[in-house]
């Protein structure tokens, strides 16, 4: 559904993407992490055709990229920065964007009406977004996203700033749409987001890709290994090892430990491995 052969591009001298390839397939929700300035929005505005590459090609369905206007109209997309007319209803915007998808008449009413329920904002959909929540802001956007149908979705960082309820319907949102079918790129810095929605992480940062893979599988090849954390009456003792259960029989039979519990490697210390430790701003 979507391919990166290659691809770089600057601005100036700041190499923003270099030689970036990857793809995804149809029902994939693939997941784009990296720390801020690591390329990701210019990896979405790349896929979209907002940009052009220096070099390199991307790809959709097939051999075509998205300079082609046909080929944009296979492609929806929830970008980072709100795209909303705040002074329209919430309708009135699923439907100016719908017209500019190719929707019109009977078909055009029928998927307002579906994408605004699909995200759960059919009571509100005559209100002025101007009075909508931040999370309703958001769902409205994924709303935009959708509503045509597309087989692609390019879901820049689609939860920033939204309440817990909010998030967990976009998660809902997004597990719906990739058991449908359509393949998802999803750039987060997130980990747990990644974790409970991504068949497939990629991690990027400067522009490179460091590393890509499941999570259990980027976890096993660049995680920690686990820490057993044993406490007795002088405090706490943690031991990195294989085998922390084996660890924990041995430290049992000394009597002298109270507590256990083992911390498995996650996927942000994969992360943080990869791409260190320092601020980013």
């Amino acid at each position: 559904m979507l391919r990166f052969v290659n691809v770089s591009k600057s601005y100036g001298t700041t190499r923003a993407v270099d030689n970036l390839s990857f793809s995804i397939s149809a029902g994939e929700v693939f997941g784009l992490l990296g720390p801020n300035g690591a390329g990701k929005t210019t990896t979405v505005s790349l896929a979209v055709g907002l940009l052009k590459p220096d070099s390199g090609q991307v790809l959709l369905e097939g051999n075509s990229g998205p300079d082609d206007a046909s080929n944009r109209a296979h492609i929806g997309i929830a970008p980072q920065a709100l795209a909303l007319y705040e002074g329209l209803t919430g309708e009135e915007n699923v439907t100016f964007f719908g017209k500019l998808a190719g929707l019109q008449g009977k078909e055009l009413r029928k998927q307002v009406a579906w994408a605004l329920d699909f995200v759960g904002l059919t009571a509100r959909g005559r209100d002025r977004v101007r009075t909508y929540s931040g999370g309703m802001k958001r769902r409205l956007n994924l709303a935009i996203a959708v509503v045509h149908r597309p087989p692609l979705l390019l879901l820049d960082e689609p939860t920033v700033g939204v309440d817990p309820q909010s998030r967990n319907a976009i998660f809902e949102n997004i597990e719906t749409l990739a058991s449908e079918g359509h393949a998802i790129l999803y750039t987060t810095h997130y980990m747990e987001e990644a974790e409970r929605l991504c068949n497939r992480v990629g991690i990027l940062d400067h522009g490179r890709l460091l590393a890509l893979d499941t999570v259990p599988n980027l976890i096993r090849t660049y995680g920690e290994k686990p820490v057993l954390i044993a406490e007795d009456l002088d405090g706490e003792k943690r031991i990195a090892c294989d085998d922390p259960v084996a660890e924990l029989v041995k430290l049992q039979k000394t009597g002298r430990y109270r507590r256990f519990r083992i911390e498995q490697p996650t996927l942000e210390s994969v992360f943080l491995n990869l791409t260190g430790r320092q601020l980013r701003d």
